[in-house]
């Protein structure tokens, strides 16, 4: 049976990226034309079981086989510590069966690259809980996102006596912390239209497209979910482990 006439838009290198740090599951097939198709779905369903069955419908109605991709990317946070590890353990997964290169990108850094024609500083910030978040400060110049801080993980308080100018505030962590926003940060707080709340897989493609063109890949094996803090279930071993030792 013939395969489809080439789609003129599915120009190489086609990449499939994965985001996974919020409760949003997105899945993209991009390429340097653009996107080509993109699936993003909030769910209180945990990303293992619809992660995989996002990727296969994604690549069946694009009319792609493995074969037809040229890499993989993926976000590694920070973000939601079992959302990244479900994201990250899938992709490598068929990386090992495809041969496929995997690259990993911040999401904080993919949610600034959103906002292109933003001319201040841009704060993404995700919901961190303990009145922490994951955030960093980005300048969107041209085609390219300036990291001007981060990524860390921080208490509201804090990160606003980092702000000194009109800075533009997008993320999970805007609905949760807006009113701190707002009576720390008067005049200077602009917020993102609310389409933009969570990081796209897409825009994770945009970052992968650069490192591809460049040619800059690692061992899929050295790539690690970036968590910023322990887990609770690491500073619970680690208390534990002090309490024996000062018993």
């Amino acid at each position: 049976m013939a395969r489809p006439v080439q789609h003129p838009h599915r120009t190489a290198p086609l990449l499939l990226c994965v985001e996974c740090s919020t409760m949003y599951c997105s899945v993209a097939i991009v390429s340097t034309s653009g996107c080509i198709a993109e699936h993003s779905l909030i769910s209180r369903v945990t990303h293992s079981k619809r992660l995989l069955t996002a990727i296969a419908d994604l690549m069946r109605q694009c009319e792609l086989d493995w074969q037809d991709l040229h890499g993989l990317a993926i976000s590694i946070g920070p973000g939601s510590f079992t959302g990244l590890r479900i994201g990250l353990t899938t992709l490598k997964g068929i990386c090992m069966a495809t041969g496929l290169p995997l690259m990993g990108l911040s999401s904080l850094k993919a949610l600034a690259c959103q906002l292109p024609f933003c001319r201040v500083p841009i704060c993404p910030i995700f919901d961190a809980r303990k009145q922490e978040v994951y955030t960093a400060l980005y300048q969107a110049e041209s085609d390219s996102i300036t990291t001007i801080m981060g990524p860390v993980v921080i208490g509201m308080e804090k990160l606003t006596t980092l702000i000194h100018k009109p800075t533009l505030f997008v993320g999970d962590g805007v609905e949760v912390y807006g009113e701190i926003l707002r009576t720390k940060l008067v005049g200077k707080v602009l917020l993102a239209p609310p389409q933009q709340v969570f990081p796209k897989a897409s825009a994770i493609g945009t970052l992968a497209l650069k490192k591809f063109v460049a040619k800059s890949f690692v061992d899929p094996g050295a790539i690690s979910p970036l968590y910023i803090r322990p887990s609770d279930a690491e500073t619970n071993l680690l208390k534990a482990k002090h309490r024996m030792q000062t018993t």
